[in-house]
């Protein structure tokens, strides 16, 4: 999980290389939190993504099939109580 600590720490490195450049270090520091940012996001959307329920006018569940095997890996998972 990124705190708001690490996002200010790659928002510094970033500033960071457009003025005076980064050491080794830093760019290896870099590399980690962004990689471990990218990981929460891709989780975060993935999460969202598999709990869409798409219903119509009359009530009825039209969510592609697709989107119901995501949902369905969803509930394996015990992120969802019901399909």
């Amino acid at each position: 999980m990124v705190t708001p600590q690490d996002i200010e720490r790659i928002n510094e490195l970033a500033r960071k290389k457009k003025t005076e450049g980064l050491t080794e270090a830093e760019k290896v520091e870099q590399a980690e939190l962004r990689q471990t940012y990218l990981s929460g996001v891709k989780s975060s959307l993935r999460h969202h993504v598999e709990s869409i329920k798409v219903i119509d006018p009359d009530g009825n569940d039209i969510t592609p099939k697709k989107a119901r095997k995501a949902r369905k890996a969803q509930y394996d998972k015990g992120l969802r109580d019901t399909l």
